[in-house]
């Protein structure tokens, strides 16, 4: 995972860096205004997850952050594993056990298991929006996603028993499984693009992006990270002006935009060049035709 540094100068406060999770273009701007780009990135894509480790023999809940080690997160009434669950010594036993017995009867206290973990966790989740990744075998990985009631649990499974494996390598290999979410989440809304386009709720033009942006009408705004587009946007029409260089009083325009989005409640996508819809510096999704 790569970390880059991103530098403010707070005026009085001197220079502040923050540590962020993605590679960064050098850059250098001088404005009345924050660049707030290189944080929307951040944002956009925070690697950010919790692991479920999980099988019968053991539990734990994991949390995966940018840039610091995956660390395990304290869960109250966390059964430690399928027989505490059950309240047994074991479940290998083939002992009749209120007339459960054999693989049927297993089945069944593994799924409680899985029953009793999913509660565990509603509390510690709740208000949550991250991922939440699975590392488990099968059955128990099905049985689990058959009884979880947490909305963000992700269809990609770290597969195998987590039970030997260290939370830092199940959180190295969570970030594969991360890239795919994202990469999934970026496919569905370029299907959404298209969808509103032909509605004429799509704007691809800079022009039509400004008035857009300063008129609240841009629901979804894909942004270049790396476009460099010196100018300005008039604060009642939205009309951009655009140099070739960069002159006194400038400031980065697909900076600008994004900071309007965000102001009308928005959503902005900072990109690659590559993944903005329509191959310029930005595109929108509108809540209205423009």
């Amino acid at each position: 995972m790569l970390s880059h540094s991103l530098a403010v100068f707070g005026g009085p406060t001197g220079l502040r860096s923050f540590r962020l999770p993605n590679r960064l273009t050098e850059a250098v701007q001088v404005a009345d205004r924050f660049f707030v780009k290189p944080l929307l990135r951040a944002v956009t894509f925070p690697q950010t997850a919790f692991v479920l480790a999980l099988a019968e023999g053991s539990v734990r809940l994991l949390e995966v952050t940018p840039d610091l080690p995956t660390f395990e997160v304290a869960v109250p009434d966390l059964p430690k594993d399928a027989a505490d669950a059950a309240g047994k010594a074991s479940i290998t036993d083939r002992s009749p056990a209120r007339r459960l017995q054999g693989a049927e009867g297993r089945k069944t206290l593994v799924r409680s298991y899985a029953r009793a973990v999913d509660r565990a966790l509603r509390p510690v989740l709740a208000g949550q929006s991250v991922p939440l990744i699975l590392a488990a075998a099968q059955p128990i990985d099905s049985l689990f996603r058959a009884v979880n009631s947490y909305p963000h649990l992700a269809a990609p499974t770290i597969e195998g028993s987590p039970e030997g494996r260290t939370d830092g390598e199940l959180g190295e290999a969570a970030r594969p499984v991360l890239d795919a979410i994202y990469a999934q989440q970026l496919r569905e809304l370029h299907e959404l693009f298209e969808e509103r386009s032909a509605a004429g709720r799509t704007a691809v033009e800079i022009n039509d992006l400004g008035r857009a942006a300063t008129f609240g009408a841009v629901d979804t705004l894909f942004v270049d990270i790396d476009a460099d587009l010196p100018g300005t946007i008039d604060e009642e029409t939205g009309a951009v002006t655009m140099d070739e260089a960069a002159r006194q009083g400038d400031y980065g325009v697909a900076d600008e935009l994004a900071r309007r989005v965000i102001l009308a409640d928005g959503t902005v996508f900072a990109v690659r060049a590559a993944e903005v819809p329509g191959g310029g510096p930005a595109a929108a999704i509108l809540r209205y035709p423009v």
